[in-house]
């Protein structure tokens, strides 16, 4: 979500407030309760295999994120997130102190984490709604690069960062890094954290989010198809319809 002052963030509380979400039939393809490491060791389902991602590459950065062995989603405080209901797992990323890491501050802060772990720190770039620019000029420095983080995560949100993505003009092409993104005053953002293809050429994707207040990053149920759940079919669908948001397929965004 981005953030605004005053009325509008009394707003942007009132309108986003967690729903809530309720599982109708039981998972039968993947074991949410399962001890997984990894993203990539969250198994495809059945008939489909991960799309090869090339060496050095966002979507295979993406697969090596550790998973907590605590499957609870904890809010910026420490206190436990009201639903719980909504995450398959939860990344082993840093959610900060402040309520600042929200819906596309998670994205940014994934984004930011790859090119920090590759060392192409002059690629580390966000821009508020006025197009200024915020760069990451400081190499190798942690603490200095969670300031940094912070200030971003202050001054863009969904809005900002939905500018500076590239349109995806087909949902069938949707690859591992891709964001699904609403820009607004409330808006919201998710990572696309894995792909996988089975042999007639049909995709399945997972999504991972932080939410607001902010939160641990976690991949997100699917609330509409429970055998399929944590993957989400890339089908002919016009909306996404995920446990706490609803996007259109054209709100497919690209690096």
């Amino acid at each position: 979500m981005s953030k605004l002052p005053g009325l509008f963030t009394l707003f942007l509380f009132l309108s986003c407030d967690e729903p809530v979400y309720q599982a109708t039939h039981t998972d039968h393809s993947v074991n949410a309760t399962a001890n997984y490491e990894t993203i990539a060791a969250i198994p495809p389902p059945a008939g489909y295999e991960r799309i090869q991602a090339g060496q050095g590459s966002f979507g295979e950065w993406l697969r090596t994120i550790r998973l907590k062995k605590d499957n609870h989603v904890y809010l910026y405080n420490g206190s436990l997130k009201r639903n719980q209901q909504v995450q398959f797992a939860v990344l082993d990323m840093p959610v900060g102190t402040k309520d600042l890491q929200q819906c596309a501050d998670a994205v940014m802060r994934l984004r930011a984490e790859y090119l920090f772990s590759q060392e192409r720190y002059t690629e580390i770039e966000f821009r508020d709604n006025a197009n200024k620019a915020y760069r990451w000029t400081k190499g190798n420095d942690r603490p200095g690069f969670e300031r940094y983080l912070e200030n971003v995560f202050g001054w863009c949100g969904s809005a900002s960062l939905e500018k500076q993505l590239r349109r995806v003009t087909s949902f069938h092409e949707i690859q591992s890094g891709d964001v699904l993104i609403k820009g607004g005053f409330p808006g919201h953002a998710m990572m696309v954290v894995d792909v996988a293809v089975n042999k007639h050429g049909k995709k399945v994707y997972m999504l991972a989010q932080s939410y607001m207040p902010a939160q641990d990053i976690h991949i997100v149920k699917n609330p509409g198809n429970d055998g399929l759940s944590p993957w989400y079919e890339a089908g002919d669908d016009a909306t996404i319809d995920t446990p706490e948001w609803t996007f259109e397929a054209g709100q497919l965004r690209r690096w």
